[in-house]
């Protein structure tokens, strides 16, 4: 039986627990009741095994009588399956500048096209440099025209805006 102190992240374990009363589970999961953390430390001492708080915010807190190391294992396989489950969605960006010729904007469009069907969302941004500054709503029609050319692979999920020397919006995959 574990009795030194010791904790993962904040489960609390036999003599930590310091509440005047606790829910109590046993050790095959039946309800044992409310009754003081002293008897609950008890009962779990008979079981050689450890009384872990497991639902510290209820009221009174739910402490359950489990084989420490086991539980911890076990919590730390169900994050291993979750983290594989889930997957990463990147922002991938083009940028372009307000001058783009045909078959560049056609290379992006591609790129973009690429990125979209591998899962990821992709961040357009149309550029200005000097002059360029005067003319910003003149080219949001490239943003248009790229989110029409994309329409049958992605969504708009931000529409354009301006964002300083910038225009920028991003696109997801469509589901």
């Amino acid at each position: 039986m574990v009795t030194e102190v010791r904790a993962i992240s904040d489960l609390m374990i036999n003599e930590q627990i310091r509440d005047k009363e606790v829910r109590l589970i046993g050790s095959d999961g039946e309800q044992l009741g409310i009754m003081s953390a002293k008897e609950a430390m008890k009962l779990a001492e008979e079981a050689e095994l450890d009384l872990v708080k497991i639902a510290p915010n209820a009221k009174p807190p739910v402490c359950k009588i489990i084989d420490y190391g086991k539980y911890r294992y076990e919590l730390a396989r169900k994050e291993k399956e979750a983290k594989k489950k889930q997957k990463i969605v990147e922002v991938k960006e083009i940028r372009l500048s307000p001058n783009i010729e045909e078959n560049d904007l056609n290379t992006k469009m591609n790129n973009a096209r690429k990125f979209l069907t591998k899962g990821n969302k992709v961040k357009i941004t149309l550029r200005f440099r000097g002059r360029e500054m005067a003319h910003m709503q003149a080219s949001k029609h490239i943003l248009d025209d790229i989110a029409t050319a994309l329409a049958d692979v992605a969504v708009v999920e931000k529409p354009s805006k301006v964002e300083g020397r910038s225009i920028s919006m991003i696109l997801a995959e469509k589901r």
